[in-house]
């Protein structure tokens, strides 16, 4: 099991990521980041709404674009909903209407934006105690085919410093591929307040943009960092 500082450290563009832990005080937490080089990317922030989501919205006065500004994180009853596009949304309704969560992340597909066609990336987690999470990951073939790959991987008993990551992205410093499908981490975080450090550190510094951390049912206390102006 790779650290999650090398992994992210060895890709030189994540994109966005999703990660699903278990820090060294026993807390099961979410982690959601975005980087990007555009300029359109980097004008943009994470932040909470009163009524307690994540949403990723326009730094600056523009159009709403619905690949880059949408909601990131939002509870659907005991379970969290958090990802990378307009999918949360989707999800966390189907949840609502009583869909179990391998249900609910059926039926997605990748974003139409050629030549890369980046994932949409998914985790519904449960908030009961050590309940599992269901990372879904709607992907385009390597191929020619245009037929949406689908995975959905189920994550239980995760340890002390154990979790799972999914970027959309993976670059040697030249070239960009879509991301592996998912990786198995093993994360030095001793808290949630650590957790936040560690991922912010390791994300390339000229292309962070925002991340956050949080907890089940704790949106409203999500903890996020943005990059400073200097930084974009």
């Amino acid at each position: 099991m790779n650290r999650l500082d090398k992994v992210l450290t060895d890709n030189h563009y994540p994109g966005r990521g999703v990660l699903w832990c278990r820090t060294g005080d026993g807390d099961l937490l979410g982690a959601y980041f975005l980087t990007g080089r555009s300029r359109a990317s980097q004008a943009r922030t994470l932040h909470r709404t009163p009524e307690g989501t994540l949403i990723v919205a326009p730094s600056e006065a523009s159009a709403h674009d619905h690949l880059r500004h949408y909601v990131a994180a939002r509870q659907s009853g005991h379970r969290l909903v958090f990802g990378n596009g307009e999918q949360v949304a989707a999800v966390a309704d189907r949840l609502d209407s009583g869909e179990h969560p391998a249900l609910a992340l059926d039926g997605l597909d990748y974003e139409p934006d050629p030549p890369i066609f980046t994932p949409r990336l998914t985790v519904v987690a449960d908030g009961r105690g050590s309940g599992p999470a269901w990372f879904g990951a709607a992907r385009h073939s390597a191929g020619a085919r245009a037929d949406t790959n689908r995975l959905t991987l189920r994550v239980d008993g995760l340890e002390p410093g154990e979790g799972v990551l999914m970027t959309t992205y993976r670059s040697d410093g030249q070239e960009i591929a879509t991301g592996d499908p998912f990786a198995e981490v093993r994360v030095d975080a001793g808290n949630r307040a650590d957790l936040l450090t560690e991922l912010w550190s390791v994300l390339p510094a000229g292309l962070r943009i925002a991340a956050a951390v949080f907890s089940p049912g704790g949106l409203a206390e999500a903890d996020i960092r943005q990059a400073a102006p200097a930084d974009s």
